[in-house]
């Protein structure tokens, strides 16, 4: 593996779930893979578990880590080709890159969408700047238009929680906020979902539809109660308005998840990406019920960055 920017960096999907699993069982066992290698660590925008994950992943692999507020520990950056460097930004991201990837042999990059201007948000402006001018693997640690360590980590999350004698019915439901929240996670959810053999299904208010290079050939149902039933995992999350872009859905209050919704499941798991705004998002009986794996769903986070560094540094290694 060369990056690690979306599901579309993974070779086979299954294995690197797998994968994770096994690491999973012994997180020591290739610890001495990393050695002399250093993972530098780049966010722009506030983290708790990606944070913490990849660095408790990478050490694992025996790797020197170096973290960065981006927006404090290091001069402003400029991303805008040609522009005159009159302003409150003192460095072209041509010359932080390259610098980087002299300095790290891995580099991960967390930035969020503005939600304002779209086309520089699908086109990942940030990452794929850092990606071109470093010249060294390059892994998102949440990005403007996904989230895939996430995504793995609520892979493999399933993988554990299913048998497998049958498909099992996965349904991302979409659920109040006080606020407009990025497309990310649910993006890569539907990705990664769509790579699994599973029946996937998106409910969200009519106006809410997903940018379809993401959701693929995931059957979208908009009422809620119809797509609930028989669900054996149900994912919730939030996202603003796409086609309308950036906006905040004002409504749907009656979309949170509770004891009354998850009795049309088929005895769902609940998952969320965390953090999760109790009594807006889910309610406090689907949060702490034994339905809720939200939990497990972190603490996997650990391990699937420790896969998707393991690759890298395979691929490294040689």
């Amino acid at each position: 593996m060369k990056n690690f920017i979306s599901v579309n960096d993974v070779d086979n999907v299954s294995k690197l779930i797998n994968d994770t699993l096994e690491i999973k069982k012994q997180p020591l066992k290739y610890r001495e893979l990393g050695k002399d290698k250093t993972l530098g660590l780049f966010f722009f925008n506030p983290s708790l578990r990606t944070r913490i994950s990849t660095h408790k992943a990478a050490r694992n692999l025996g790797m020197d880590v170096i973290v960065l507020n981006a927006d404090k520990d290091n001069w402003g950056l400029e991303f805008e080709e040609a522009a005159v460097m009159n302003g409150k930004k003192a460095e072209h991201i041509k010359e932080a890159a390259a610098v980087i990837g002299k300095y790290f042999d891995i580099t991960g990059i967390r930035s969020f969408p503005t939600l304002t201007e779209k086309e520089t948000d699908e086109d990942d402006t940030v990452i794929k700047q850092f990606m071109k001018y470093s010249g060294k693997p390059m892994i998102s640690l949440e990005s403007a238009t996904l989230h895939p360590l996430q995504s793995l980590a609520d892979m493999v999350t399933i993988y554990e929680n299913w048998n497998f004698n049958k498909k099992p019915k996965v349904v991302l439901t979409w659920a109040p906020h006080i606020k407009p929240i990025p497309h990310s996670v649910a993006n890569s959810f539907s990705e990664w979902a769509n790579k699994i053999e599973c029946e996937f299904v998106i409910t969200h208010p009519k106006g809410l539809e997903l940018n379809s290079l993401y959701t693929g050939n995931a059957k979208v149902v908009y009422e809620q109660d119809k797509a609930l039933k028989d669900a054996d995992f149900v994912y919730v999350k939030n996202w603003s308005l796409y086609n309308d872009y950036g906006k905040f859905y004002n409504g749907g209050y009656d979309w949170m998840i509770d004891k009354k919704k998850l009795e049309l499941t088929n005895n769902a798991k609940i998952m969320h990406c965390l953090p999760v705004r109790r009594n807006v998002e889910l309610s406090d009986y689907a949060l702490d019920s034994e339905n809720s794996i939200v939990i497990k769903e972190a603490e996997n986070r650990v391990f699937a960055a420790q896969a998707v560094l393991k690759n890298i540094l395979d691929d490294l290694n040689g």
